[in-house]
C-alpha cells in the first residue's frame, strides 16, 4: 500500500521530523539541543522549551527536502513514549494539530519499537539489543510490530552508566561518545571491574557505577593526577567491562533461543568498542549482525517513519484523546 507520512519524534532532547513514501525514507531531520551541555545532563524543563523552538523548522525542512507539500500527506506519526513528558506533549499535540488542519490520521508509534529501520533487515525472528541513555534491552523481534522484551536493566540503563563514568572523571556531558574517543587510544585490561549478578537476561550497572565512583576516589588519594595521566585507559577499561555485561548477556539470549539474527540501536550503539565486539563475537557465533549506520543510533523520526508505515499498512490509526505516556511497555 502506498503511503506518504510525516513523523515526528521528540521523546527526549532531539527534535527530528521524517518524510516516508511507500516505505522509503526521503529524508531524517534533526535538531539537538546544545543547551543542557553546562548542566550536565537533560533538564525536562529545558528540553520541552527546545522542541517548541525547534519543531515548526524541523517539520518544515522535512517537507521542502522531501519536495512534498503538506497536502501530499496521507498520514501523520508520532512518538507517544516511552520518553520525558513535556518532550512528548510538544510533538503529540503538534501532531494532533497537523492532522486535524490536514483532516490526515494519526499514527501513534513506540519509541522503543522503531529503532531498527535499515535495509538490509534482520529475517525474523531476530534479537535486537537496545542500549540508550534510558534503556538497556534485550528485545525478541518476532515481525515488525510484534515484539517482546526477554531482559533488560533493573535500575540505570548502561548510557547513563557510560555518562556518570565520564561525569566521575571529569568530562563534560554528553560524555558517552568521549569516553569512546579516549578509550580508542587506551588498554582496556589496564583496570578491572567486576561484573554484577543478576538472574536470567537481566541488566544492572548501578553496581559499576559505584564501584567506579571508589576507584576513582581511592586512586585520586594517591595520585591527584590520576585522571589526567591515564585518561586513555580508564576509559579503555571502563568501556570494555560495560561492553562485556551487554554482549556477555546477549550472547546467553541467543543460546538460549536458538537465534543468530542479531541487530543493535539506540544511541550506545555508536559506541565502537560495543560494534566492535559485536563483529568478533559474531564471528565465534556464526551470527549475521545488523549495525546501524550512526545518523540512525541516536533518536530520530525516520525509525518512527518506519514503523509508522507498517502501522499504516494495517490502518492502525489513533484518535484525537491520544495522550502520550512517560512509560510505554512493548
Amino acid at each position: 500500500m502506498s503511503a506518504v507520512i510525516l513523523a515526528i519524534e521528540s521523546s527526549c532532547d532531539e527534535t527530528s521530523a521524517a518524510v516516508i513514501s511507500n516505505g522509503k525514507v526521503l529524508n531524517n531531520i534533526i535538531a539537538t539541543q546544545a543547551i543542557h551541555q553546562k548542566y550536565g545532563g537533560v533538564v525536562p524543563e529545558l528540553a520541552s522549551r527546545e522542541h517548541q523552538r525547534n519543531i515548526v523548522a524541523v517539520v518544515h525542512e522535512a517537507l521542502k527536502k522531501s519536495g512534498l507539500k503538506k497536502h501530499d500527506l496521507d498520514a501523520i506519526a508520532f512518538t507517544r513514549g516511552p520518553g520525558l513528558m513535556g518532550s512528548l506533549l510538544v510533538g503529540v499535540s503538534f501532531a494532533k494539530g497537523l492532522a486535524i488542519g490536514l483532516r490526515k490520521p494519526l499514527i501513534e508509534v513506540n519509541h522503543m519499537l522503531s529503532h531498527f529501520i535499515e535495509d538490509p533487515k534482520p529475517a525474523f525472528p531476530f534479537l535486537c539489543l537496545t542500549v540508550s541513555g534510558g534503556h538497556t534491552q534485550i528485545i525478541l523481534v518476532r515481525d515488525y510490530l510484534e515484539m517482546e522484551v526477554i531482559g533488560e536493566t533493573q535500575d540505570d540503563a548502561v548510557g547513563e552508566a557510560f555518562d556518570k563514568a565520564a561525569k566521575i572523571m571529569g568530562l563534560p556531558y554528553p560524555g558517552g561518545p568521549l569516553v569512546d574517543s579516549y578509550a580508542q587510544k587506551g588498554n582496556p585490561l589496564a583496570y578491572k571491574f567486576s561484573d554484577t549478578d543478576m538472574p536470567g537476561l537481566d541488566f544492572s550497572f548501578s553496581g559499576i557505577k559505584t564501584q567506579f565512583l571508589y576507584f576513582i576516589r581511592d586512586e585520586k588519594k594517591k595520585d591527584e593526577n590520576f585522571v589526567e595521566n591515564n585518561l586513555n585507559d580508564i576509559c579503555a577499561s571502563i568501556q570494555h567491562k560495560l561492553v562485556q555485561m551487554l554482549l556477555k548477556r546477549l550472547e546467553q539470549a541467543s543460546l538460549k533461543t536458538g537465534i543468530k539474527e542479531i541487530a543493535i540501536a539506540g544511541g550506545v550503539s555508536a559506541n565502537s568498542g560495543l560494534r566492535n565486539s559485536l563483529q568478533a563475537l559474531a564471528l565465534k557465533n556464526a551470527w549475521n549482525v545488523y549495525i546501524p549506520k550512526l545518523e540512525y543510533c541516536t533518536d530520530n523520526a525516520a525509525m518512527i517513519a518506519m514503523a509508522a508505515h507498517y502501522k499504516y499498512v494495517k490502518k492502525e490509526f489513533v484518535e484525537l484523546d491520544v495522550a502520550p505516556l512517560a512509560r510505554m511497555p512493548i
